[in-house]
């Protein structure tokens, strides 16, 4: 099974595999986090500001398996010559690669090491995904500077319409202040293509990380990513909009795209960890794993329980953190011999995207449930045939898979939890289960149907007993703003005495904080205060009377 949720609209080109390669690359499992630097007590030194307030607003408590690796297991490791990979808190081990098997018999003696693993070997295929496609002539529809209506979308119109997604943007939530996290095997023109423009223009993509070569570039790597990002980040109006075109992007490279090895789903662990401790909201994964190229890894349908691979561990591991987690849900739905989702789609706590046609009929491709503990998947579909995607140049591109249908719920869902942020992961996903065309009757080629973002955000009004008129009730405003030499903020009336004032990057670093007393209505942030920072979202955040604000601002 391919591990891209994807395939495109010609024929594939041919495969070339060359021999078998060892990777030469091992899992060392650790016994315990026993005499480590960190504390439970001290989180700040492992997770960001944004990642303990999204603990504190759900109340999550900071558990062992918060604590990183311990440093002095790993400079033990490191000590015998083998390179470090990635490391994982939440699985207690790390990834290391080394020619010498000599070495991995001397840290297999380390008493702190419970077990070792060697990964298999693998083939490297080329050319193993189509060509690029150009979207046809004449698709895109007529726009006009300043037309705020359906043409702005341009040939995401459909994708994004399915879902009724227009319906959250129109009501002023497109994902500002939600932080997204892409799982992926490359981000190639990224940098250039203007669909992404305002997403460069604004400081919203936060940052890169490559977990398949530490230290190396994400965007060169493979197209996919680029394709993925597109369905909630493009924001070219008459060309094409994504489904959260103000969200600010961590770009994460856990996919080695000419492989099938399972040191991907650790790879896929690793960078859900990453994602949690800069404060991700949301993980999108349009990935898969079932089949690998040493065929002794590859998983049994009797593995997609939820429990048992790797990647659906950590993807569980996410969302008990907080997080929604997005999975596509394969491209299986054709196979005579495994029809069924991978992991970590498998997962119970994973919202999994199948796909449907523009028509909303259910794409053929489409990998089916139920799980083999028998538990409904897919949980809802959105448009993966025939999907709106960026293209090398500065233009889009028709392509198929669930690998968009995830996306496209992705981006929206983060939309639907920036009108409703004292919603649970959990709660997102049963307001979109509730409000879905099967949501009477769910099934194992459907699962809930196509949502319905206007029905689950009046689900989610009802349920949390929150008003139109309440809604920004705890959302501070600033002014001006966009600013460039300072902006003030209203203090609510619910203030009364000493409050805390500080102001946050996307990321979660905390760049200012000072007491004040009540003795005004307005503060103001004068040039003295913001001369520093770079242009780009920042948050603000008011605490006093028991009570927590929050509030973005923008510097141009």
């Amino acid at each position: 099974m391919k591990k891209f949720s994807l395939f495109f609209l010609l024929t594939l080109f041919s495969i070339s595999l060359f021999s078998q390669i060892a990777p030469n690359k091992y899992y060392i499992q650790f016994t315990d986090k026993n005499h480590s630097p960190y504390s439970v007590n001290r989180p700040d030194e492992f997770l960001t500001a944004r990642a303990l307030a999204r603990r504190v607003k759900f109340h999550i408590p900071i558990r062992e398996n918060d604590l990183p690796v311990n440093p002095q297991y790993i400079k033990a490791v490191a000590n015998t010559g083998v390179k470090i990979l990635n490391t994982s808190r939440w699985l207690n081990g790390i990834t290391v690669y080394t020619t010498d098997t000599a070495l991995i018999d001397s840290i297999r003696s380390f008493s702190f090491v419970k077990k070792t693993l060697k990964f298999g070997a693998v083939h490297r295929q080329q050319n193993k995904f189509q060509k690029e496609v150009a979207l046809p002539a004449g698709v895109t529809p007529v726009f006009k500077a300043g037309d705020t209506s359906e043409a702005r979308y341009g040939a995401a119109l459909t994708q994004i319409r399915q879902i009724n997604g227009i319906y959250m943007h129109k009501e002023g939530f497109r994902g500002e202040g939600m932080v997204i996290a892409i799982l992926d095997a490359g981000y190639s023109h990224v940098p250039t293509q203007p669909l992404f423009d305002s997403l460069r223009n604004d400081h919203r993509i936060l940052g890169t990380r490559d977990f398949v070569n530490p230290g190396g570039d994400v965007y060169p790597q493979h197209y996919h990513g680029r394709m993925v990002l597109s369905c909630m980040a493009a924001d070219m109006p008459g060309t094409m909009v994504g489904t959260a075109p103000e969200a600010s992007y961590w770009l994460l490279r856990t996919e080695d795209a000419p492989t099938e090895n399972v040191i991907e789903e650790y790879n896929w662990v690793s960078g859900a960890e990453f994602a949690d401790s800069v404060g991700a909201d949301v993980i999108n994964s349009s990935l898969g794993y079932i089949d690998f190229d040493d065929t002794t890894f590859s998983h049994p349908y009797s593995d997609m329980n939820g429990k048992t691979c790797i990647s659906t561990r950590g993807a569980e591991m996410a969302a008990s953190k907080g997080i929604l987690v997005v999975n596509s849900a394969g491209n299986s739905g054709n196979s005579k011999t495994f029809p069924w989702i991978g992991a970590p789609a498998d997962g119970d706590s994973v919202l999994t995207a199948g796909a449907v046609t523009s028509t909303g009929a259910r794409a053929s491709f489409s990998s089916i449930g139920p799980t083999f503990d028998d538990r409904i998947k897919p949980t809802v579909m959105a448009m993966g045939q025939d999907d709106a995607v960026a293209n090398a140049t500065d233009s889009v591109q028709r392509a198929s898979g669930t690998s968009f249908s995830s996306p496209v719920l992705a981006g929206m869902c983060a939309c639907l939890w920036e009108a409703h942020p004292l919603a649970t992961n959990m709660q997102i996903i049963e307001a979109l289960k509730k409000t879905a065309s099967f949501a009477g009757d769910p099934n194992p080629l459907m699962g809930w149907g196509i949502p319905d973002f206007a029905k689950a955000d009046a689900y989610l009004t009802q349920i949390l007993g929150i008003s139109e008129t309440h809604r920004p009730k705890d959302i501070l405003t600033a002014y001006p703003n966009p600013f460039r030499d300072g902006f003030s903020i209203r203090i609510p009336q619910e203030i009364s005495g000493s409050f805390h004032l500080m102001l946050f990057s996307l990321d979660g670093k905390k760049l200012f904080e000072k007491e004040f007393h009540r003795n005004t209505s307005i503060i103001s942030l004068h040039r003295a205060f913001v001369s520093h920072l770079h242009p780009g979202f920042y948050l603000v955040r008011l605490t006093g009377s028991g009570r927590t604000y929050v509030g973005r601002v923008l510097k141009r």
